[in-house]
């Protein structure tokens, strides 16, 4: 029997793939352009400002509000308290673990901060513990089987990633690139060594993650490498006031769309003493279908790092447990 183009073949209720569908978990909706959080890198050589214009986008974004910073670079992100009114919190962090840095953005969200910014996101890759150094310890471990390694260092990276996209605040990142030296003709006609940034030192298609990510090198030239803002797209701004020339045009395009989405009710309703297994199966289907199952929090028992979509299953879990 022929079936309409979209429509699933109804074989009574055999498997789960067509209990999904019965369900309504492929049921497509109006595509619409919703109120977005940034998600902004910028990286660079050494000294060409990446920490400064990143905090003066951060602070562009928190519209006058404080916001947090995860700091590994010892401190250089508080030299510039006060400068042009930026003020933040800080956590300084001295080891790189993968996950710290999902425990630090749960942290960060739970203190409802409307950007953070993670300066920088390279020493979570090579750093003291990144993800890295965890795949070396885990090769050790393992006769030094390189496949072993990865396979108990990607899902720490892959995890990380995952929890700076789901902060439900803004997101800023520095990080450190690759630096190369090249020949140059500078204004008086004469070659001179130059520093190039080539690539950033994080693993490889990072910036995939990001809507905006920028350039900076050594005159403090910041060039935009990629940017979903048509008003960004492919600038070149010499001296950036991030708050100004990023942040600003950044928030114009992220605000002209619907109200973006408030994961409180969700994570109220998840913990809430009077929560049954069908109140939050209930729960769960509404967060899914709004994307929210990646929202960040801390564990209402352990205090440890977990998602909406995981603490619902777990809670639902052990009340049916409960109910047995």
């Amino acid at each position: 029997m022929n079936q309409p183009l979209g429509q699933p073949v109804r074989a009574g209720r055999q498997n789960q793939q067509t209990d999904d569908y019965e369900d309504g978990a492929f049921a497509f909706r109006p595509a619409t352009k919703d109120k977005a959080k940034a998600r902004v890198a910028v990286q660079g050589v050494s000294g060409s400002g990446k920490t400064w214009t990143g905090l003066s986008i951060s602070q562009g974004l928190a519209e006058g509000q404080r916001f947090a910073v995860i700091d590994t670079e010892r401190g250089a992100a508080s030299l510039y308290v006060g400068i042009n009114g930026i003020q933040f919190d800080v956590l300084q962090m001295n080891r790189y673990d993968p996950r710290d840095l999902v425990k630090a953005l749960a942290a960060a969200a739970q203190h409802n901060y409307p950007v953070v910014m993670v300066d920088s996101l390279s020493h979570f890759w090579k750093g003291t513990d990144g993800t890295l150094q965890q795949v070396d310890k885990a090769k050790t471990r393992y006769g030094g089987n390189s496949f072993a390694g990865w396979k108990e260092g990607t899902p720490m990276q892959n995890d990380m990633i995952e929890a700076l996209l789901a902060y439900p605040g803004h997101v800023v990142v520095t990080m450190r690139s690759h630096t190369e030296w090249v020949l140059q003709e500078n204004d008086r006609g004469r070659k001179e060594p130059v520093a190039m940034g080539m690539r950033a030192e994080q693993r490889k298609g990072v910036e995939y993650e990001f809507g905006l990510v920028c350039s900076m090198d050594i005159d403090n030239t910041l060039t935009v490498l990629k940017s979903r803002c048509p008003d960004l797209h492919r600038k070149v701004i010499k001296e950036p006031t991030g708050a100004i020339d990023v942040a600003k045009p950044l928030l114009d395009w992220l605000n002209d769309g619907a109200e973006a989405v408030d994961a409180s009710a969700w994570i109220d309703a998840a913990t809430a003493a009077e929560a049954t297994p069908e109140s939050l199966l209930a729960t769960y289907r509404d967060a899914e279908s709004h994307g929210a199952l990646a929202t960040p929090l801390l564990h209402p028992q352990t205090g440890q790092p977990t998602s909406l979509g995981a603490f619902i299953k777990e809670r639902g879990t052990a009340l049916k447990n409960a109910q047995q």
